[in-house]
Formats: C-alpha cells, structure tokens, sequence
C-alpha cells in the first residue's frame, strides 16, 4: 500500500514539474507549445484584469522560473490595440509575476532598453533581477 503511495506521488509531482516547465532535466530555454497551460498561464500574467485582451507573440522563452516575452495586444480583428512590448516574468510560488522593468537602470548609450534587449541592457537586467537566465532573450539585431 505504501509502495502504491509512493508511486502515485511520484507520478503527479513529475506531470505538476513537467506542467509548470520545471521539469528535472535541464534541456535550456524553450518557447511553451500554443495550447500549453504554461504559455497560457504567462500569458494571463500579461492579461491582468482584462481577460479579453489576446496576444500576437513576437519572442517568448522560458528558462529556470523566468520568462522573456514581447507581444503586441490585438482585437478579435487582428489589429493592434496598443503598443505592446517586452515583459520579464518570474514564476513565484506557481504563478508567474510581470516584474517591473522600471527598476532596470538606464543606460544612455542605450536608448532603446527592452526594446533593443541589448547586451548591455540584458546584464543590467541579470543584475536588478538575480537568476535570470541570459539565454531567455532574443539575440541582438545588431
């Protein structure tokens, strides 16, 4: 009976790790498939209060509890209803967090901040946000 216990423990901690992308080997930074309950889950943060709202995703990547995502709000017609951007989330407690991007210091060689995610705004990044992982973020266009 215990021996049961024990492996059905085991089965549902590895599908919740597995569900929630903290899956016990480490294969490096994905993008969450479309239908997944974790790219939906991360997208929710990004909803807030407005359920509604739908995404046309530009980058995601997810990597140790931490997610880089850029997305552009769209209305049921496809077209944009705002500016969109990046978003740094962090996964707390089973919930993914929008953390505040504000708190990232300027660098005024690089003035476009998120939006360039260069390298120096990345290792600005790495240092306000401890444990992100470099490889979440796209690649420099320059």
């Amino acid at each position: 009976m215990k021996l049961r216990l024990a492996v059905f423990l085991f089965v549902v901690l590895s599908a919740a790790l597995v569900a929630l992308g903290q899956d016990s080997k480490d294969t490096g930074p994905y993008t969450p498939s479309k239908s997944s309950p974790e790219r939906q889950a991360i997208l929710d943060a990004l909803r807030g209060g407005d359920q509604q709202t739908i995404f046309q995703v530009h980058h995601m990547k997810v990597h140790h509890g931490w997610c880089w995502v850029d997305v552009t709000p769209m209305d049921k017609k496809g077209h944009a209803t705002a500016e969109g951007g990046p978003n740094l989330l962090h996964l707390e407690n089973g919930t993914w967090k929008v953390m505040d991007l504000s708190k990232v210091p300027e660098d005024p060689k690089d003035p476009l901040g998120p939006e360039d995610a260069s390298p120096t705004y990345v290792k600005n990044v790495m240092k306000t946000f401890p444990g992100v992982p470099r490889d979440i973020f796209p690649k420099p266009s320059h």
